[in-house]
């Protein structure tokens, strides 16, 4: 059985790797793959492990001794599952391996844009303490976090986890969700107008679907209080980047973080790199090094389970 890795380096590290997969049969580890490499690569290959590279109807059709592909993520909007279900290719993820990495990186977003705590340590590095004559001063606004309003939108593993922080710093917490039934009085869940006009702050935990795309645009951002506060840690794509730019540099939004953006690796023109009071991190909120090995550790044993003609995590 002939396997392939194609963004192996994603995963990998220093202390962790993919020896295992030898064990089940015969694997060729890329460290990265492209659009235009991926053809190449995957000829002949049972099974394609991947994370970001796209699977469509063409590359099912170009490959037909392709049997399995195991999506090393858990979103798996790269891979199109009716015409994987049409050439008989089953596709699994790997579900909620990330969430504590995720949760832990939305909170230090958050304060970091509440305590500004770059920007001041840059300040000193760069003298303006020493120079400054007075014990203490302050180069941007900083803001506590008790009794402000933290909106969430999107409530499956990693926003639920916010939520639950959110409180033990004093905040009030809407929540904005496509089935709140399902999580009957686990929260304050409203619309999405509601959330967009009363919350401080509004974390982003949702999919990226038509819906949800370019959810932050002009006419939402409109809605939100001046100086509203954003943080995206779920798809780029649920953000139109040009209309946060513009509203980061009129002042609307009062800062923003975010750990994706709509194509990465992130484009040299890219709108957000030009606005002002933004922190842009290159999608790491899922990779310590604790996370990094769940999903290695479902990644082998989704494909286990299918080698001994089981389902396990399939989509």
């Amino acid at each position: 059985m002939k396997i392939v890795v194609l963004e192996g380096k994603a995963v990998s590290s220093d202390v962790l790797n993919w020896g295992i997969l030898g064990e089940l049969g015969d694997v060729t580890i890329y460290e990265n793959s492209s659009e235009e490499d991926k053809w190449e690569k995957i000829k002949d290959a049972d099974v394609v492990l991947v994370n970001k590279v796209l699977f469509n109807e063409e590359v099912f059709e170009k490959n037909p001794k392709l049997k399995y592909v195991g999506v090393c993520a858990t979103g798996y909007n790269n891979v199109d599952l009716e015409a994987a279900r049409s050439h008989n290719v089953a596709v699994t993820y790997a579900p909620a391996y990330s969430t504590p990495s995720v949760v832990q990186m939305t909170w230090a977003f958050i304060l970091e844009l509440a305590c500004r705590v770059h920007i001041h340590a840059k300040s000193v590095e760069q003298g303006d303490w020493s120079r400054s004559g007075v014990f203490t001063y302050t180069v941007a606004r900083i803001t506590e976090l008790t009794d402000k309003i933290l909106g969430i939108y999107g409530f499956g593993n990693i926003g639920r986890e916010v939520a639950k922080i959110a409180k033990a710093f004093g905040m009030k917490v809407l929540v904005c969700t496509k089935h709140p039934e399902k999580y009957e009085g686990e929260a304050n869940f409203v619309s999405e107008e509601e959330l967009f006009r009363k919350s401080d702050i509004i974390s982003f935990h949702c999919p990226l679907t038509e819906e949800t795309r370019e959810k932050v645009n002009k006419d939402t951002i409109d809605m939100m209080k001046d100086g509203v506060m954003i943080v995206n840690v779920s798809r780029g794509l649920v953000v139109n980047e040009a209309d946060l730019r513009d509203a980061l540099i009129s002042g609307k939004v009062a800062a923003a973080a975010v750990d994706v953006v709509s194509a990465e690796p992130i484009k040299e023109d890219n709108p957000l790199l030009s606005a002002p009071n933004i922190v842009i991190t290159p999608h790491i909120a899922w990779a310590t090094i604790e996370a990094k090995q769940r999903l290695l550790d479902i990644v082998v044993e989704n494909l286990k389970a299918f080698l001994d003609g089981k389902e396990l995590n399939r989509v």
